[in-house]
């Protein structure tokens, strides 16, 4: 969570947002045609979110990472791109991997092991064995067990990297994580890129845990359940439906753009429990798979380098998000380890 203590620029903010919700964030009345045509149960923004922190992390190369609140058109004010413990320091930041903002670039996983002094090792369950998680997501992660946190991306936005996360458990234990696909346009699921102002960059998530022995037991793959709670940018809402949970946006436009402020949003409420064990999640969909290719990560070092562990010749961990890749920008998964 992001939290800001100047009553002066929050007074500020709202006043801003008052005006922006009669008119449309962007100065521009939503048409209430495209709403009727709008039957799921997301709510509605349309337009650039107000910045409130311009951005939360300072990275040679790397891209601002802006938040901001988002006024949906029924009255509703929604933190883009989503809650985040970034600032947060009770939550642990996991261990970097690869990672070029620090400066930190193992070659090898084993380098990075022999790196950590045992300090970095969470207590789930005192008597539990000692889990490692090799984790790399575009954007930004945050990972519980049983409803403890245990890591977060040391990175928000870019340059792109990769991280260790250690913790103590018993099996059966139930892993849950927030997965956030940052934006520079806040409030419009966008950023500059190939000349174009707006253009909707893409998620996804690969992870690999191990135990005490080396073994694997788990990775991510189609099991894992997966919900999306933020999609943007839609040029329109007549793409965008709902069967069941499942929130799909696979017919609406991904290509770019050089002028995306009219652009709308859909913003879902996060379950208060969603990290916890009891957590009901069988009636969520399942993650969807997305191959190396899509994803793009054939240059970035912070996954080549350890395609050993993430691209294991026995047990090849997989890309997931939910179903749309490049539109829903904030997805939580879940997955028990039996």
């Amino acid at each position: 969570m992001i939290h800001l203590k100047n009553t002066t620029l929050l007074l500020v903010l709202a006043c801003f947002t008052i005006i922006a919700c009669k008119n449309g964030e962007n100065g521009k009345k939503t048409s209430p045609e495209n709403l009727e045509i709008y039957k799921g149960t997301a709510s509605v923004s349309q337009g650039p979110a107000t910045v409130l922190i311009e951005n939360i992390f300072e990275c040679d190369r790397g891209r601002e990472a802006p938040m901001g609140t988002s006024t949906a058109t029924d009255g509703s004010k929604w933190t883009v791109p989503a809650e985040v413990n970034f600032t947060d320091d009770s939550f642990p930041f996991a261990s970097d991997l690869f990672n070029p903002c620090t400066k930190v670039e193992y070659r090898l996983a084993d380098e990075a092991l022999a790196a950590l002094d045992g300090t970095d090792i969470i207590e789930v369950d005192a008597d539990g064995e000692i889990v490692t998680a090799y984790v790399f997501a575009d954007n930004y992660f945050e990972i519980y067990i049983n409803g403890i946190p245990v890591g977060k991306d040391n990175v928000p936005f870019t340059q792109f990297n990769s991280n260790i996360v250690r913790f103590k458990v018993n099996r059966p234990f139930t892993i849950a994580m927030k997965l956030v696909d940052w934006e520079e346009n806040s409030g419009l699921g966008s950023e500059a890129n190939r000349d174009q102002a707006f253009h909707p960059g893409d998620g996804g998530m690969v992870a690999v845990f191990k135990d005490a022995s080396g073994a694997i037991i788990a990775t991510t793959n189609a099991d894992w359940k997966a919900q999306t709670f933020y999609t943007a940018p839609l040029r329109d809402l007549s793409c965008a439906s709902e069967e069941g949970t499942l929130r799909l946006s696979e017919t609406c436009s991904t290509e770019d753009s050089n002028d995306g402020t009219s652009y709308y949003a859909l913003h879902w409420k996060t379950p208060s429990n969603w990290q916890s064990a009891d957590f009901d999640d069988t009636k969520w969909p399942n993650a969807t798979e997305f191959t190396n290719n899509t994803i793009g990560v054939d240059n970035k070092p912070s996954y080549t380098n350890f395609t050993n562990i993430f691209d294991d010749s026995t047990v090849d961990a997989q890309f997931i998000w939910s179903t749309n890749v490049i539109l829903d920008n904030e997805v939580i998964v879940r997955y028990t380890v039996k």
